[in-house]
């Protein structure tokens, strides 16, 4: 994906930026440099850090318009090193009038910015997640609307925690699940000959054993990996 342009839209409060700030954190993860233009004022550092983003390898920056927002971009793509650049938002950064219609959701930039970038991913939000009567996150559902890479109209379904973001417990648990890595009894699951007692003490024990969730995800990646090879 260097060189290509993505754009992720979709409602108000449905996970853009957390989609983004995971970006940034995988991308750091790998060696690279990044930079986040705060065009809404809105992105709390705290926040990011909560999430794995190493706040103080970042360049980050509140452009206050548009004109600003594009000349920081132009020079950070010139330098040619910066490994990932977000723009949160392009919105924030453009006039109502210069807005396009997709479906329920407003994109701006006119039909340009839907033309040139290489991915389009829908984030569509579902439902509010709870535990123990309290509201602790949102599932959302984000779709490739459009790829120049690989086949477009791929599907994901995912959770957000508040204030920590994706939970890649819960995902590593029903990926798992589904390939039979973890099996299910009653309303229980065995993982690595331990019992437990429902999906959430499930992902409680992954959270709390980062070997037994490193040996379940090196063993779907194998699985998965293979499979499409073989394809």
């Amino acid at each position: 994906m260097q060189g290509r342009m993505v754009e992720i839209y979709g409602k108000e409060a449905s996970g853009k930026t957390t989609l983004a700030l995971h970006i940034v954190k995988e991308a750091q993860k790998l060696g690279g440099c990044c930079a986040y233009l705060d065009v809404e004022n809105a992105m709390e550092p705290s926040l990011a850090e909560a999430m794995g983003v190493n706040t103080e390898n970042l360049l980050f920056a509140r452009p206050s318009c548009a004109e600003k927002t594009l000349s920081i971009v132009n020079t950070l793509v010139n330098s040619a090193s910066v490994d990932v650049i977000v723009v949160d938002s392009v919105r924030k950064s453009t006039k109502p009038s210069k807005g396009f219609s997709d479906g329920n959701e407003f994109t701006c930039g006119g039909s340009a910015l839907r033309f040139y970038a290489a991915v389009r991913m829908r984030i569509m939000r579902k439902e509010l997640l709870h535990f123990q009567d309290k509201i602790t996150g949102i599932s959302i559902a984000v779709q490739i609307m459009k790829n120049k890479m690989a086949p477009a109209l791929k599907k994901a379904d995912l959770e957000i925690e508040f204030g920590r973001g994706f939970c890649r417990e819960a995902e590593i648990f029903l990926a798992a699940l589904e390939h039979g890595f973890i099996m299910k009894e009653g309303n229980g699951y065995w993982i690595e000959g331990k019992f437990l007692k429902g999906q959430r003490e499930a992902e409680t024990y992954l959270a709390e054993n980062s070997d037994v969730t490193d040996q379940l995800t090196n063993c779907l990646r194998n699985q998965l990996f293979f499979r499409a090879q073989d394809g």
